[in-house]
């Protein structure tokens, strides 16, 4: 190979996009594969762009369900050279994206992943399933799997989301009826991932590639290889946690592996999807900068095989639009866009028709804010009101009574009503298990909200009555209960870590509730990491025995160690039972009058 051109050609965008509709302040990121042998091997034969294949890739990602328009700063804005921008909303990026197709033959519009799950309301407590009707609507031709797509389970993932199989009761538990009147079908595109592994058959849980044919115009077809990759992360992420369910191959070595067979197939135009991702000091500023670029999206850029042509990225929710150097040398475009449908990325290829490769230095990327200042999707925006109106309706659903207030607050020695009342919803959820829980704790990160006996503002509310909403308002964060074995020596340590060190010389308490069936006492006159007695924790009416092993539950926020409690991490043989927002609704159902659990688990010797 002779000596790559490493220099970018940065152009204005404006002229190329002003004929879209859009007018860009990014650049062209011309890159060049194979240097100066294969431009000039391209125009020796008499080629000018107009004998080269152009094919235009459409992106977004991490919407996670985002879609309605939102008006604040997090979700309905974007930071650009020009200032603020309202953005984002289903409807207006519909709308974009057919803007930005018109007058191109060969254009394919995909995912970079975390379509799901989705953080609103209306999204999440019907089960994502309007994210992937609205996907469907705009025709996605596929999806990367993000971590997210792993939060309930790979099953609900390929069976529920993929292949539209209910589970629960129908319009209840699953299976919602859609805005067009019909039952949730599924996705009609594909999700992607060539990394993450079930860890009992060793095979690839999705599909690790996917190839699109486009048009050559003059009556044949160029194959275009996508791999789909997903952040290692994914295994033991909070809310994808899958220890012990899935694992994961190293990004590189999988592109690499993939790259090689697509080449083998004849592919020579190769695209990585990759949900893992960085950022960059522009980030705060400019939606196309790449000013100091760090981060593992760039690492991966620097290492993966030189077939791949250009790379798009997620997961960071960050701002970018770079060109950064494969390992010959060559540069090739590395692009995010944001969150929560806030921003569509373009990138523009250029395929000789011949070698069916792309002509990297003639490849333009953008990034384009979905700004508000075009006409709503019609069609969409419907959609998206028709799920509004379910969510509303959802919220104001009885779920079960309650007879005096759960709240928050806390006594002296840590413990307070919701906390308790989570605790033991979490023991409840982890007795199903095959090898169920013993007992749980219960850190104080998924306690969000009180649930009062006096009746709130919504119209369906009375004295007394838990609405769906308010319990949803009440606890949890999208987290998996899970049950792990801990030994009675590491319970005792985890017991001692509620009491920490400032670094000023003071001490802070973190209490953990324990489920109904434990109490304990402890003793503050002592130092810290010698407070707790093992035979002052009951268990089942028997005392922590620290020889042997117990089975515990918790959420995986408290056993990855993300809430504090580090000996929490030494954990064995987890088993993922169940999401926090469906346990606790399940338990208040089961329970139908809640009285406020007393506080009496926990005392001072």
């Amino acid at each position: 190979m002779k000596r790559p051109v490493k220099q970018l050609f940065f152009v204005i965008l404006s002229l190329v996009f002003i004929c879209s509709g859009f007018i860009g302040s990014s650049e062209i990121l011309a890159t060049e594969k194979d240097g100066h042998a294969e431009q000039n091997a391209v125009f020796k034969n008499g080629k000018d762009n107009n004998d080269l294949v152009q094919l235009q890739l459409l992106s977004i990602t991490d919407l996670h369900g985002y879609l309605q328009p939102f008006n604040d700063k997090a979700n309905g804005q974007i930071i650009t050279t020009e200032g603020p921008l309202t953005v984002g909303g289903a409807a207006y990026l519909a709308t974009h994206i057919k803007k930005l197709k018109d007058g191109h033959e060969n254009s394919l519009l995909f995912s970079a992943g975390d379509d799901f799950s989705g953080w609103p309301f209306e999204i999440a407590s019907h089960r994502d399933e309007p994210t992937i009707e609205f996907l469907n609507a705009i025709n996605l031709d596929f999806s990367v799997a993000g971590n997210h797509e792993f939060d309930v389970s790979k099953e609900f993932l390929t069976n529920h989301m993929m292949q539209g199989k209910c589970f629960g009761v129908r319009d209840v538990d699953s299976c919602f009826t859609d805005s067009a009147g019909k039952k949730f079908k599924g996705a009609d595109y594909d999700y992607l991932s060539a990394n993450i592994r079930d860890e009992n058959k060793g095979e690839l849980v999705l599909k690790p590639y996917i190839i699109k044919k486009v048009s050559d115009g003059k009556g044949g077809k160029i194959p275009v290889g996508f791999i789909g990759l997903t952040t290692p992360t994914t295994v033991k992420g909070s809310t994808s946690f899958q220890d012990g369910t899935l694992i994961n191959d190293p990004l590189v070595e999988s592109a690499n592996r993939y790259a090689k067979e697509l080449q083998e197939k004849g592919v020579e135009t190769i695209i990585a999807v990759v949900h893992e991702g960085g950022s960059t000091q522009s980030d705060s500023y400019d939606i196309n900068g790449c000013v100091s670029p760090f981060g593992p999206i760039f690492d991966f850029a620097k290492e993966a095989s030189p077939a791949i042509d250009a790379i798009i990225s997620g997961h960071w929710h960050a701002k970018f639009n770079c060109s950064i150097d494969d390992p010959a040398g060559n540069p090739r475009p590395v692009i995010e866009g944001a969150n929560h449908g806030r921003l569509l990325s373009e990138i523009n290829l250029s395929i000789d028709p011949e070698t069916k490769d792309v002509v990297r230095h003639l490849t333009a990327a953008i990034n384009h804010p979905v700004t508000r200042d075009v006409p709503a999707d019609k069609e969409i925006e419907k959609m998206v009101s028709y799920w509004v109106d379910r969510g509303q309706k959802r919220w104001a659903e009885p779920v079960a009574k309650l007879s005096g207030d759960i709240t928050r607050a806390r006594n002296a020695n840590g413990e307070s009503t919701l906390a308790n009342l989570a605790a033991d919803v979490h023991y409840e959820a982890g007795k199903k298990a095959a090898n169920p829980a013993e007992f749980a704790l219960t850190a104080a990160s998924p306690l969000r909200g009180d649930l009062l006996y006096k009746k709130g503002t919504n119209p369906a509310d009375s004295d007394g009555k838990i609405l769906f909403g308010e319990q949803w308002q009440a606890h949890g964060y999208a987290n998996p209960v899970l049950v792990v074995s801990l030994s009675g020596q590491q319970i005792k340590q985890i017991l001692e870590e509620q009491w920490r060190k400032k670094a000023d010389g003071t001490e802070s308490f973190h209490p953990l509730a324990v489920s109904k069936n434990v109490s304990l006492r402890y003793d503050d006159s002592k130092p810290i990491n010698n407070r707790i007695d093992p035979q002052h924790v009951m268990i089942n009416g028997k005392p922590l025995d620290v020889n042997r092993s117990y089975r515990v539950a918790a959420l995986a926020y408290l056993v990855i160690g993300a809430d504090g409690y580090p000996t929490f991490t030494q954990y064995r043989d987890p088993v993922r039972v169940e999401g926090d927002y469906w346990a606790f609704l399940q338990y208040l159902k089961e329970q139908k009058v809640i009285e406020p659990p007393a506080l009496n688990r926990v005392s001072l010797q």
